[in-house]
């Protein structure tokens, strides 16, 4: 019992490492850097189409190799080697952000892009390991153990970056610049070291039969191309897969631009930290609050209402003129976002096909690594064509409009029916 306690815990240990990414560099100092620093254009609209362009070129290379990196996991004994191996391109080029000169914009977009697709792909292998890590009766705990990590080891460490960013000469630092780019290097040390006990106290069960990696490519399209056949015969599945990529791209598009967006309307960067710093810490017991919630008045009703949680953000985000603004809108973003993802994956595994979950949960990851691709390019154009970023957020709201409008359409009793039958 202790030795599995001792894997459960080095298992969650992951998410406490990488989610440092997500929280320092992803959603809260790459953004204001690359605006403020970094970038040369004098046009924030600009800008803005230069970052959601290079968070959506991060993830379709990801979902452009989910298909293969799934079939890898499942069917070689390579998961810990490959996660680590992804890994390690995240924390190196994380680290090699703490490096790149002021207006040298291209070389940040490059070590962003290859730090967002080491972050996303170790993900695929993280989450493959975690049936031989609980028995089945735990597992809905030790996932949201490692979900609950996440968010209170990147809310720390964001915490003393953003302390690091304001005082800098308490810490010795030169300037706010020079403290942005060694929080950059405490991520990638951060990751690097907490992803030291998965890699010793996890083990990989071995499979009978090991492949090579280019069988595993070949067996990537089979796989891919039978779970294809397989989702339009389970009809319910295709319409909440539409819905599911349309409304997550809107809130994917909401936790990467809400600093570019804030940046452009001139609010002040310690604000806009102040507002991230709100949602990681109110995010996790909203969730909590969030499934009670979901209990009461049902799992599709409780998605719905992220779903108009966020077109309603969306709406009053385009409205926002003061700084109390912005963070009333961290608070609403906090009660909806992590109560909304994790619904969509309960809702999801009621209807599939419990022996085949591996497989299907695999084309749902791959449809949440294509998320953000629309949203992005689509708040960053709208803002450029039009001159005001405002334009751009209120833009997202056509995700969510669609998003719900196939969500209505999916009969969750009758998925369920199919569901076992199949």
């Amino acid at each position: 019992m202790l030795k599995k306690n001792k894997e459960i815990i080095s298992w969650s240990l992951y998410d406490w490492a990488n989610s440092t990414f997500s929280t320092t560099v992803m959603a809260g100092f790459f953004p204001i850097f690359f605006k403020q620093y970094w970038s040369t254009a004098a046009d924030v609209t600009l800008s803005t189409w230069y970052l959601g362009l290079a968070n959506s070129i991060a993830s379709i290379l990801v979902a452009s190799l989910a298909p293969f990196l799934g079939a890898i996991a499942d069917k070689a004994s390579v998961k810990k080697k490959l996660l680590i191996f992804f890994a390690f391109i995240g924390v190196i080029s994380t680290g090699s952000l703490s490096m790149v000169s002021q207006g040298y914009w291209r070389v940040a977009i490059i070590f962003y892009i290859a730090a967002s697709v080491g972050f996303m792909s170790a993900n695929i292998f993280y989450d493959s390991l975690l049936p031989s890590v609980a028995p089945k009766e735990k597992r809905d705990f030790v996932s949201s153990l490692g979900f609950a990590l996440g968010y209170i080891g990147g809310a720390i460490l964001f915490l003393i970056n953003v302390t690091m960013y304001l005082n800098p000469e308490f810490y010795g630092i030169a300037d706010a610049p020079s403290a942005i780019k060694i929080s950059f290097l405490t991520v990638a040390v951060w990751w690097a070291v907490f992803s030291i006990p998965i890699l010793i106290f996890v083990k990989e069960p071995l499979v009978q039969i090991d492949i090579g990696v280019f069988q595993s490519i070949k067996l990537g399209w089979s796989q891919l191309i039978s779970t294809l056949k397989s989702i339009r015969e389970l009809r319910i599945v295709t319409t909440f897969l539409v819905a599911y990529w349309l409304y997550i791209d809107g809130v994917d598009t909401m936790i990467r631009m809400a600093v570019d967006y804030g940046t452009s309307l001139g609010f002040s960067s310690s604000s806009l930290i102040t507002a991230l710093l709100m949602v990681q810490f109110i995010a996790f017991p909203a969730t909590l609050i969030y499934s009670w919630l979901a209990g009461k008045i049902g799992i599709k009703n409780g998605i719905m209402v992220g779903i108009i949680g966020y077109a309603l953000i969306s709406i009053l985000g385009s409205m926002v003129s003061e700084e109390w603004h912005f963070y009333a809108l961290a608070v609403l973003i906090a009660c909806f976002q992590g109560g909304i993802q994790a619904l969509s994956r309960s809702l999801y595994s009621r209807i599939t096909p419990e022996s085949r979950s591996a497989e299907f949960f695999g084309f749902y990851n791959m449809f949440g690594k294509f998320a953000a691709i629309i949203g992005p390019p689509l708040m960053g154009y709208i803002g450029l064509i039009t001159g005001n970023p405002r334009y751009g957020i209120l833009s997202i709201i056509i995700l969510f409009i669609l998003g719900g409008y196939f969500l209505a359409k999916v009969d969750v009793e009758e998925g369920e029916r199919l569901a076992n039958k199949y």
